[in-house]
């Protein structure tokens, strides 16, 4: 039997399918039906940092999240993916960067390895596009980003591609001149014109949805901002206050166990000081996406969705990568183990 390794390089996986947001979405949207029911395993998120979580935001973090998951997939993997926020200043680096290993599911034996940055972020993305698919408006028109980096990209074409009628999009961010790029390059993707915004509460007021991207350390969002009918889809850390969430007529999360276990988000750092029970969470998206629990019910109802992300996700993306690597002959097999020894 065969052993090979298939490496995959970031642009071998752009042409195995790695930037079609579509194809991340329909993906990710399986896998929260798989979530679901129950068909896969997740163990916790593994974080090395150098002190407490607040280092994350000054030296950085590396996350270790192995995964497995069945139904059409049947894939078992592993993501290593690190975040240094002084890479883009420093050193003209991406914050993030990372790699997918995947394994065969039958004889554990490695199988590819993979770029994991692009995925990570179009699979990150697709996650708040499922969550918009469900738990948005229907004639949802005007979409604020708080946060111009790499993630609200995807963040954007998640949105362009499930909100039929989008037709205003508006962004803010701390560095005034990387909104101005973000909206130059965004715009043209889009085909859209995206406006910059001076203040987070101009890009969350009067907006369908909403979304926040970003490192901060402090919350970001007020409550006095948020309007009915608008959906805020939560991407980061701790980006809101406490009464943004008590004011949520719907709560729903990827993973709630996940997201306690991370405990850097607004909603476990709330529950973690006793301010939020959770019997107050509606759902967890995969119920909402296999009907289990309602969707949105009323255009009136404001709607708090956070995702802290699960290896399931980057493991499941990264196999139909693979299978189309495989189909097309894209990428580079390395025999790494030959006949091996001390079978």
């Amino acid at each position: 039997m065969k052993t090979n390794l298939l490496i995959l390089n970031q642009e071998e996986v752009k042409r195995s399918g790695g930037e079609d947001i579509s194809l991340a979405i329909k993906t990710m949207e399986e896998v929260f039906s798989l979530h679901q029911k129950g068909e896969y395993v997740l163990p916790n998120k593994n974080v090395l940092r150098w002190g407490d979580i607040e280092t994350e935001t000054t030296r950085g973090r590396i996350n270790s999240m192995p995964a497995a998951i069945e139904g059409d997939f049947n894939s078992v993997g592993i993501k290593w993916i690190s975040s240094s926020p002084t890479n883009p200043d420093k050193y003209g680096l991406p914050r993030a960067s990372g790699i997918i290993i995947l394994n065969d599911y039958e004889t554990l034996f490695p199988k590819a390895i993979m770029d994991g940055m692009l995925l990570s972020a179009m699979r990150t993305g697709a996650n708040s596009g499922v969550a918009a698919k469900h738990l948005a408006k229907k004639n949802s028109k005007v979409l604020g980003l708080i946060g111009a980096g790499a993630q609200n990209k995807t963040q954007l074409l998640a949105m362009k591609h499930v909100l039929e009628d989008l037709s205003e999009v508006k962004i803010n961010d701390l560095n005034i001149e990387r909104a101005k790029q973000f909206a130059e390059e965004m715009s043209e993707k889009i085909n859209l014109p995206i406006t910059v915004v001076n203040t987070a509460e101009e890009a969350v007021r009067g907006s369908d949805v909403f979304i926040t991207a970003t490192v901060s350390k402090v919350p970001i969002v007020k409550y006095e901002w948020i309007e009915k009918g608008a959906l805020y889809l939560h991407v980061g850390s701790h980006e809101c206050e406490f009464e943004v969430i008590d004011k949520a007529d719907k709560i729903v999360v990827d993973d709630w166990e996940e997201l306690k276990h991370r405990g850097v988000e607004s909603i476990s750092i709330m529950y973690a000081e006793g301010k939020f029970e959770e019997n107050k969470i509606h759902a967890q998206l995969g119920e909402v996406v296999n009907a289990v629990k309602s969707s949105r019910t009323s255009d009136e109802e404001f709607i708090y969705f956070n995702s802290v992300g699960m290896g399931i996700q980057d493991v499941a993306l990264a196999s139909v990568i693979y299978e189309k690597a495989i189909q097309e002959n894209i990428g580079t097999n390395f025999d790494m183990w030959g006949n091996p020894t001390l079978v």
